[in-house]
């Protein structure tokens, strides 16, 4: 009997690391990501392969980051999850800059997310109406950025056609449409207060020039969060499809759509086909939902079905709270992982889930997220080095020093997420010394700083060469 019951874990054993080997990429796989990613770039940036590059490439129309000269008060717009924030920006220069900021947060409730796109932007004016009212500043007509984190093809600073819908967004009548002006027809509709639109920018454009006003060295943007993206400064001379061969610009990559053309399907496992199937957006945002914290709960909520299925879990019960969508968010990931957890508080968070756990099922749990943030952090980092080194090379360096900056709370609360992705960076970019540094609030403070500056290249109108 007791060499039957040792036989029986040793096969469920077995069966489990079969499973997760499937998430344990060799160092080989990573330099192939790292490769592939880097073609894509490429792909992205030539004029006549643009159209059809899974990385899009998209040009944001921001020609430097911030130099500290930066002064003013701007309003600030940051819609890019379920709720949307209005902010003042007072961005002070003297002995010692300053950024002060003043904001009211706004839910957006799903009937609006997926509803129609009028709706959607009057319920955004609404917000911006009562946040006015709120700060008394209604008759001021204040420059604006808006922070709109989806992807959006730009012809101009404050020009940009929204490409398509992530995160849950579905709002119709938008997809192809430039995003300020149903911003500027829904405020003409309310007919209550004036707003001149600077800028149109990305969260991860955002992240990058908010770090960038504190470190000079950060020419990289990277959200690891809900979502995952990256931005840097490319060289104009290497974007073939916006006019001028002169000094930089910031492009958002949006990476998050790396692996659509079907060049990733070695890595992917049949539970990241399964949660793709089961999405808004499925054969889209491939590498998006191997490495965002919207995805990684629904893959390992797919493994442990899965194991349960077969007899390793859970007494073998699939019980109608592990059948639901969503019950496995970033915090939870991140407290389940933590090493500073006993596994008796592990099988409390489950239990507070609804998920009747044994010790022995809280250690499989704990094995299954380790190995699918594991891997996200580590293809994420792969991206990270493609990037690094495309700046290096474009610089026809040896060597590079520069600065990343970084948002989201995949990266922030993960307590392993940012090491292993930094050790990945690192490994496979061995000419590239990068450091990593917290955004303070890109997509408000962040937004104000680029509104300052395209202010400020408006006014010495040599850096704008399409305006």
């Amino acid at each position: 009997m007791v060499t039957a019951v040792a036989q029986r874990l040793a096969s469920q054993r077995k069966e489990i690391d079969d499973t997760l080997a499937a998430f344990a990429l060799s160092p080989t796989q990573l330099q192939e990501v790292k490769a592939k990613m880097h073609m894509e770039l490429e792909r992205g940036l030539k004029k006549d392969s643009h159209p059809t590059a899974s990385v899009k490439m998209l040009p944001t129309y921001v020609y430097r980051t911030p130099d500290g000269t930066e002064r003013g008060k701007y309003l600030a717009l940051d819609l890019g999850g379920t709720n949307f924030r209005v902010l003042v920006v007072k961005i002070r220069t003297g002995m010692r800059n300053s950024v002060r900021m003043y904001n009211k947060i706004y839910a957006i409730p799903l009937e609006i997310m997926q509803g129609t796109g009028e709706e959607l932007f009057d319920h955004i004016v609404q917000c911006i109406s009562d946040f006015l009212d709120y700060m008394g500043m209604k008759n001021t007509r204040l420059p604006l950025g808006f922070t709109f984190s989806f992807p959006c093809n730009q012809t101009g600073i404050d020009k940009g056609d929204l490409v398509c819908w992530t995160k849950g967004f579905k709002a119709t009548e938008c997809e192809g449409y430039d995003v300020v002006d149903m911003l500027r027809e829904a405020i003409k509709r309310r007919n209550e207060f004036d707003l001149d639109i600077v800028a149109i920018v990305n969260d991860t454009v955002g992240t990058m020039m908010t770090c960038a006003y504190e470190d000079p060295k950060c020419q990289i943007g990277l959200i690891a969060g809900t979502g995952s993206n990256v931005c840097y400064m490319e060289e104009m001379k290497n974007i073939e499809f916006v006019e001028g061969d002169e000094g930089q610009m910031c492009v958002n990559t949006e990476w998050g759509g790396f692996g659509e053309n079907d060049n990733i399907e070695d890595i992917r496992t049949r539970y990241d086909r399964e949660v793709d199937g089961g999405s808004l957006n499925p054969g889209k945002q491939r590498f998006e939902k191997m490495t965002s914290g919207m995805y990684l709960g629904e893959i390992v909520r797919q493994i442990l079905i899965d194991l349960t299925k077969h007899g390793l879990l859970f007494r073998g019960r699939i019980t109608e709270r592990l059948k639901t969508k969503g019950i496995f968010e970033t915090k939870f990931l991140s407290q389940i992982e933590s090493d500073r957890l006993a596994l008796l508080q592990v099988r409390s968070i489950l239990q507070s889930l609804g998920l009747d756990s044994t010790c022995d099922d809280s250690i499989i749990v704990k094995e299954v997220c380790g190995a699918v943030s594991h891997r996200a952090a580590q293809i994420c980092g792969a991206g990270m080095a493609a990037v690094v080194d495309k700046i290096r090379e474009n610089r026809g360096l040896d060597n590079l020093e520069i600065t990343v900056g970084v948002d989201g709370t995949l990266y922030k609360l993960h307590p392993h997420f940012s090491t292993i992705l930094k050790d990945t960076v690192r490994e496979l970019a061995p000419n590239c010394k990068v450091d990593f540094i917290l955004s303070e609030d890109g997509s408000g403070k962040g937004a104000a700083l680029i509104t300052a500056v395209a202010q400020q290249l408006e006014s010495n109108s040599k850096f704008f060469s399409a305006l």
